[in-house]
């Protein structure tokens, strides 16, 4: 039994299944964690989406950004971009089944292994002042109302920069609005949690007077196991409470896997390098 997390695939099916392939993953065996961002820019966005579902609980996605434009669009609730590669999914025969598993999914996952260690994986990050049951709890809150009748509503209202910070006070969409952006979109924020959404850039280009998330000082979940993806130029870190997944596959960089050991320390990259489907430009 093998325990993998993998991240952002965006459509490359071709390179998910060799990735697959080489590590001889089995779902009756092992489990695999997909950091979100399953679709979008690569061509077989359908394809990840079926491989994923049909593998049953062996694989565990979190939304991404581009899984939440997904839903978004085919609600007619968000336009497409010259870039997207969206149509394949929602001009599929199976559109509706392929939908609403994604809308099952959660923002956040937590891994707890068979010692008691805890692995939190998310696509993006989480505010400094975001404890782990803070973070499993607002991932609740989103989640139930993705998963509810009043999800067309939601995702209407879910677009937006403001409000930047967390307080406890947030209510209604302004506070579903935070969480998501936290989760889904957070790069660079300050040290107290003001999140900005304009720099893509790596971790030391940061803009004056901000810092990556997870450099921020005192953040809760600093001695937390975590995961995640979504930052394709920050390329693939491995800290002893750390990992950074995407490394740009879509881009014509790698497709990386880590393969996890009894222990969370005990660790295996595996990479496949991707052929381009895009070229880079602006954010991911």
């Amino acid at each position: 039994m093998a325990l993998y997390c993998i991240g952002d695939i965006q459509g490359c099916d071709d390179a998910f299944a060799q990735l697959l392939q080489t590590v001889d993953f089995s779902p009756s065996r092992d489990t695999l964690y997909v950091l979100g961002d399953l679709v979008n820019r690569g061509p077989k966005s359908a394809e990840v989406l079926r491989r994923c579902m049909q593998a049953g609980d062996s694989m565990r996605a979190l939304l991404g950004n581009h899984d939440l434009h997904l839903l978004a669009a085919s609600q007619g609730l968000r336009r497409q971009s010259k870039r997207d590669t969206l149509a394949q999914v929602l001009e599929a025969s199976d559109r509706d089944a392929l939908l609403d598993w994604l809308r099952q999914q959660p923002l956040a996952r937590l891994h707890t292994n068979a010692h008691g260690e805890n692995l939190l994986m998310v696509h993006a990050g989480v505010l400094p002042q975001w404890s782990l049951p803070d973070c499993l709890a607002l991932n609740q809150e989103v989640q139930t109302v993705l998963q509810s009748a009043d999800f067309a509503r939601f995702l209407q209202n879910m677009y937006g920069n403001l409000p930047d910070r967390w307080t406890a006070g947030l209510e209604g969409d302004d506070r579903l609005r935070c969480i998501v952006n936290a989760f889904t979109r957070l790069r660079f924020c300050s040290e107290q949690g003001v999140m900005d959404f304009d720099s893509a850039e790596s971790a030391d280009q940061a803009p004056q007077g901000l810092m990556p998330w997870f450099e921020v000082p005192g953040r809760a979940t600093a001695d937390t196991p975590m995961a995640f993806g979504h930052w394709s130029t920050l390329g693939h870190i491995n800290r002893a409470n750390l990992m950074a997944m995407d490394t740009g596959c879509v881009w014509g960089g790698c497709l990386s896997m880590m393969r996890i050991g009894e222990h969370l320390g005990e660790r295996e990259l595996i990479q496949l390098q991707c052929p381009q489907a895009q070229v880079p430009g602006g954010k991911s």
